[in-house]
């Protein structure tokens, strides 16, 4: 027989790569501890799960079956994972078909999988108050996505997404993939996605940008080892309902784990070739159609904190509107797959101008509702809550407050709660 983190030691380095740096959910497992990284990173992924006393009792043997409940989590998610690692789960997979078998897997072709394509997908219900006389708004949308495996190094992902306004008319409610893209592995380091891909900037739910309708081009990861990668990427960036607007640019991101901090760094340059329509944001300019942007980011845990922040800085405009960024500390770590489990952060930021080009992850409005006031710097504090109220179904709540801005109306408090279902 194994110990758990042993066992939990070696699924963490067949699934290398999959997921960054996670909090610790036990409380038997400190930060100490040589398994600390591995534990709380299969934990975040529900790879592993502990006992209902908050511990993982890593010196425990594991049975057969709870090895084949590991391996059941990890052929539920192997289109995450490249032909050798999909391999080896195969192979595992086989070894224990006869408790796979008990727990209802079937090891030839998963219950979620017709043929050779996966199911995933989420919905939510959301009220958002954007504050003083700018409204309200309830919305609702369903994501499903399809990954079809063409071959042990490519698949085929498509997202089809639906919005709809409760409070608005039908002519409202819109349908699109928002996500359409070959994915092709290059050996066990690079990958590399063509299509309507996702695009992400700035690392607190996508502070600076994350709109959903991503880029249509090329991106590439290069990971050069589990603790550190580099994207790279070409294209032209979705018509949004604020921000770039069909406007082409180039990107880097880069990742690097230092101990058990996480150090970003980022680069985008807007071409200035954009379609007939196409602004760089019409709304909140981002200075001139050619602009250059450079970001870094930290993020760094200790126990159940952790501390974070950015920075940014449009390097071409000729304004002094010219930086964002933000700070904040947070506690806890929400785990769809363990109700009960949650988290809190609260940030301050302060954003201006030329500097903002749209469609941020944040869902209060916050920065949205204050871009048509013709602010050149707009100041404010948010607070973000997350608990998993059952397994696959997320309470968010979002909270921005002490709003100052220059050169417009100090904006109101705004807020937004979510419920989000995964399956």
């Amino acid at each position: 027989m194994f110990r758990r983190t042993l066992v939990a030691a070696a699924v963490a380095a067949l699934a290398a790569g999959v997921s960054a740096y996670a909090a610790n959910p036990f409380s038997d497992v400190s930060t100490s501890d040589w398994a600390y990284q591995a534990v709380s990173q299969l934990s975040d992924q529900g790879i592993v799960e502990g006992y209902p006393d908050g511990t993982f009792r890593g010196q425990r043997n594991i049975t057969r079956y709870e090895l084949a409940q590991i391996i059941a989590r990890l052929m539920a998610n192997e289109d995450q994972f490249n032909a050798e690692q999909r391999a080896t789960i195969d192979k595992l997979a086989g070894e224990y078909a006869d408790e796979l078998d008990n727990l209802g897997v079937r090891v030839s072709n998963l219950e979620n999988k017709v043929g050779n394509i996966s199911w995933s997908g989420d919905a939510r219900v959301r009220y958002m108050d954007f504050g003083g006389n700018k409204g309200d708004q309830w919305d609702g949308r369903m994501r499903i996505q399809a990954s079809a495996q063409v071959n042990d190094n490519t698949r085929v992902v498509g997202r089809l997404r639906t919005d709809m306004n409760f409070r608005d008319d039908d002519s409202t409610d819109s349908t699109y993939m928002d996500a359409l893209y070959v994915d092709h592995q290059f050996g066990r380091a690079v990958d590399v996605q063509a299509g309507r891909v996702g695009v992400v900037f700035g690392d607190q739910a996508g502070w600076l940008f994350g709109d959903a309708k991503g880029m249509d081009g090329v991106k590439a990861r290069v990971n050069f080892d589990q603790d550190s990668y580099v994207n790279v990427g070409f294209g032209r960036f979705n018509a949004s309902s604020s921000g770039v607007k069909d406007h082409d640019a180039f990107f880097a991101q880069g990742r690097t784990n230092i101990g058990t901090s996480t150090l970003g760094v980022d680069y985008i340059r807007f071409t200035g070739d954009e379609n007939e329509a196409g602004t760089l944001n019409t709304g909140w300019h981002a200075g001139d159609d050619n602009a250059e942007l450079l970001g870094a980011s930290l993020n760094v845990p200790f126990n159940n904190f952790r501390v974070f922040g950015e920075y940014w800085k449009n390097t071409t405009t000729p304004s002094d509107y010219d930086t964002a960024w933000n700070a904040g500390l947070g506690y806890g770590h929400v785990n769809p797959k363990a109700p009960g489990t949650w988290q809190l952060d609260v940030a301050y930021n302060d954003v201006d101008r030329d500097v903002y080009f749209g469609g941020t992850g944040l869902t209060t409005g916050t920065l949205l509702a204050f871009s048509k006031d013709g602010a050149t710097n707009v100041r404010f504090w948010n607070a973000m809550a997350d608990v998993a109220l059952e397994k696959n179904v997320v309470l968010h709540g979002e909270y921005a407050f002490a709003a100052k801005a220059d050169n417009a109306d100090d904006p109101s408090d705004s807020y937004s709660v979510t419920f989000n279902f995964l399956f």
